[in-house]
């Protein structure tokens, strides 16, 4: 099979890793784009690109016809399907056949029998591979589903038979939360993969996720690529990932792969795919599902093997023999991947919206940090699509090389403009539960119920307040807003927290600022495109610093915080309501559970607001009556959004 021009049917940061790959070996490229992607990095990085549709999901990088179509208009004959959307999708890989185009990935048949985590399930069952208690039935009534819920016994995960990311799983803790758990599950499966075909799996606690890499070509050949460790997840979404696991030995490795590869030999296998394993407390694994197609976090299999994983689905998908044999395999140093998410850990993890104000990873690339991502200064980060915008991945000598240079490219790639995850993700690493090997896929879940000290929202120090002060006492927009050695006070907040400093610049950059008993001298030395280089109290440290809208975007020693001039006379949009529910995000409005004159108690849930993989319920703040429903189940809305009004209730007085 020959093929000489690849449509990418995907987006964002895998988009451009294909097509990167593509490239170097003589491949032309062709991206498609939805509303949302118009001015994307990958639509520019591409030899040619097509619009698609619109901005959901459903209208563009789900929509199989627009797909086909946009090969036929480019001349492409071969689709690569990244990951997520259709990719482990077999009607789709067949269209593409039907219609002469090459597929890169598996056949339809192996897709179907292994992207069904169901029908995959029976599969290794019948192989005699271990796998987890669960119920497989294709009766799906709501009833019977709860019946073997309840056989099972708790916890338990509903999980969607089709696609994979988290997406289509519920955890259930006890019987009251199964209902909830079949809707939701059901639902966000069926937008995510047209399918909401459910099934059951009793959670196996206290387990490490852990999976193996296979590769399998149309000449028999099959082969594993050691193991990933994915067992730091929140909401069962991964965060980091490694390779090797500092839990698997050399005898548990080739035992686990050679169970992975006898299960995609069975199914007639081709391409890249990945056996996910849970392992108990004793080390003993049980199947979870396969994943037919490339992983998110495949690029820490490519440094510690040393193979480009795209070329290989690049060779194998034009007929080409695996490259290597089993016994050339080796794994050399470690290698960890944290995904960098827009959104806020220290409050849920609520997903962001907005625009990306300095995004410049070019420093962690030199020093030796390799940054997967699809975004770029100027990129509006949209509710429509996964919160994942970047990959930050290095491999060390040892896995302690690897966590402290891992900790290194966070601070040197700080993502201003909207909150992220980059300084939990450096916290994680450093953790006692991940530095021992001793996390379970439920521990940053658990920790935020206990309230753990990680997920407590850092604050700046004295330090960090009074070189914001500096900045806006020193620059307003372009020119220097100091033309005296007069003193001043500027009233600053960030996260809610207010603080009124005293400031005293003169014209050499030079300020003396008050807090509280204590005062700093702060000299500016540099301060040119958010590069901000400055001394306080005679050492000399590096910061950036983007002023935006009378906000200060500041990123200090791997800290990100957002300053802001406190004006005297708030506008009525900057004071909490309690009778008023407002969207956290932008986001789709999924459900609504009341009506107007329906009578709520505090802390009941009105409606939910979805938006990338997460549902959020808005809740009465006080009790009352409804006055006012501002939207519709289907509704897009922009953060802030007024969706319902409450009337409290008049206490009586005894």
């Amino acid at each position: 099979m020959t093929f000489s021009k690849i449509l990418i049917a995907n987006r964002g940061e895998i988009a451009l890793r294909v097509i990167r790959t593509a490239r170097t070996l003589g491949y032309r490229t062709v991206a498609v784009f939805s509303d949302a992607d118009r001015a994307a990095a990958h639509v520019r990085l591409a030899d040619e690109a097509v619009h698609i549709g619109g901005s959901a999901a459903a209208d563009s990088y789900l929509n199989v016809a627009a797909l086909l179509e946009a090969a036929r208009k480019s001349g492409a004959d071969a689709v690569h399907p990244g990951y997520g959307f259709l990719s482990e999708n077999p009607g789709f890989a067949q269209a593409c056949l039907d219609v002469g185009l090459v597929f890169i990935g598996p056949p339809p048949s192996a897709m179907l029998a292994m992207g069904n985590k169901a029908l995959a399930k029976r599969r290794m069952l019948a192989a005699g591979v271990p796998c987890a208690p669960g119920y497989l039935g294709e009766d799906q009534d709501d009833a019977r589903l709860t019946q073997e819920a309840l056989k099972l016994g708790f916890p338990l995960l509903v999980k969607a038979v089709a696609g994979g990311g988290g997406r289509g799983m519920r955890l259930v803790h006890n019987a009251d939360e199964i209902a909830q758990a079949l809707l939701g599950a059901r639902r966000e499966a069926q937008s995510a993969f047209g399918d909401g075909t459910l099934m059951l799996e009793r959670l196996i606690e206290d387990g490490r996720h852990i999976e193996i890499q296979i590769f399998a070509d149309e000449h028999g050949n099959a082969v594993y690529l050691g193991e990933r460790d994915c067992t730091a997840q929140r909401r069962r979404q991964k965060v980091i990932e490694e390779a090797p696991s500092p839990v698997v030995s050399a005898a548990m490795r080739e035992a686990m792969g050679k169970d992975a590869v006898a299960a995609a030999l069975a199914v007639g296998y081709q391409g890249a795919g990945t056996v996910e394993f849970m392992v108990d407390g004793a080390l003993k694994h049980y199947f979870l599902e396969m994943n037919t197609r490339l992983q998110v976090e495949h690029p820490v299999t490519e440094l510690v093997t040393g193979f480009d994983l795209v070329e290989w689905q690049l060779l194998v998908a034009a007929g080409q023999p695996l490259p290597v044999a089993q016994s050339e395999v080796t794994l050399s140093g470690h290698a960890i991947e944290a995904r960098l998410y827009v959104e806020d850990p220290y409050a849920g993890f609520a997903p962001q919206t907005g625009t990306v104000r300095w995004w410049r990873p070019e420093q962690a690339r030199l020093d030796g940090a390799r940054i997967d991502d699809g975004i770029e200064e100027g990129s509006e980060i949209s509710p429509f699509y996964d919160p994942m915008v970047a990959k930050v991945i290095v491999h060390g000598r040892d896995r302690d090389d690897a966590i402290r240079r891992l900790r290194a490219a966070l601070r040197n790639t700080p993502l201003l403009g909207l909150r992220n995850n980059g300084r939990f993700l450096a916290d994680l690493v450093s953790h006692q539960a991940f530095r021992g090997a001793t996390m379970t896929t439920a521990s940053i879940d658990q920790w935020q119920d206990r309230g753990e000290a990680l997920l407590q929202r850092p604050v700046p120090d004295e330090s960090t307040w009074c070189l914001a002060a500096a900045v806006f006492a020193l620059q307003n927009g372009a020119s220097w807003r100091a033309d005296s050695v007069a003193a001043f006070d500027i009233p600053l907040q960030c996260d809610g927290v207010a603080q009124t400093l005293r400031v005293q610049p003169d014209r050499l950059g030079r300020v003396k600022v008050s807090l509280a008993s204590q005062q700093r001298e702060i000299r500016i030395i540099d301060f040119n495109d958010g590069a901000l280089r400055f001394e306080i109290d005679g050492v000399t440290r590096r910061a950036v610093a983007m002023l935006q809208q009378s906000q200060l975007h500041l990123a200090l020693d791997g800290d990100s915080f957002v300053f802001g001039e406190v004006s005297p006379f708030p506008g009525k949009d900057q004071l909490a309501d309690a009778r008023q529910a407002r969207s956290p995000v932008a986001g789709k409005v999924t459900q609504i559970r009341v009506a107007v004159g329906d009578a709520v108690a505090q802390a009941q849930q009105l409606l939910c607001v979805e938006a990338m993989k997460m549902e959020m319920w808005l809740t009465a703040q006080v009790a009352g009556k409804v006055v006012a429903v501002h939207a519709s189940v289907g509704d897009q809305v922009e953060s802030g959004a007024l969706l319902v009004e409450i009337e409290p209730e008049v206490k009586k007085e005894a």
